[in-house]
């Protein structure tokens, strides 16, 4: 069965009642007979089990096995290249 929050309007205290979805809604408060409205509260729902999206991918990172790609490519600053190695651009007719 839900549990429902209440605030008063006239003494600004707040209770919960155990109520079915059926049940009519609380209209006066118990101790001051002013009026109430009903508030919205955060849910406790929690998904438990295998299966889900955040019990098995979210947030997980990669094994120690892959690697990622900043890994496995080298930049043009990491190559090195001896002056014998290289040959001389052709030389352009002025």
């Amino acid at each position: 069965m839900p549990i429902y929050e209440y605030k008063c309007r006239k003494c600004d205290r707040k209770f919960e009642v155990f109520q079915g979805i059926a049940d009519n809604e609380i209209k006066t408060c118990e101790l001051c007979n002013g009026q109430v409205d009903k508030l919205i509260s955060l849910s406790s729902f929690h998904l438990k089990g295998s299966g889900w999206y955040v019990t098995d991918y979210g947030g997980k990172k990669p094994s120690s096995g892959e690697t990622s790609n900043s890994e496995t490519h080298s930049t043009a600053s990491e190559t090195t290249t001896d002056a014998s190695d290289s040959k001389p651009s052709p030389k352009k007719d002025e």
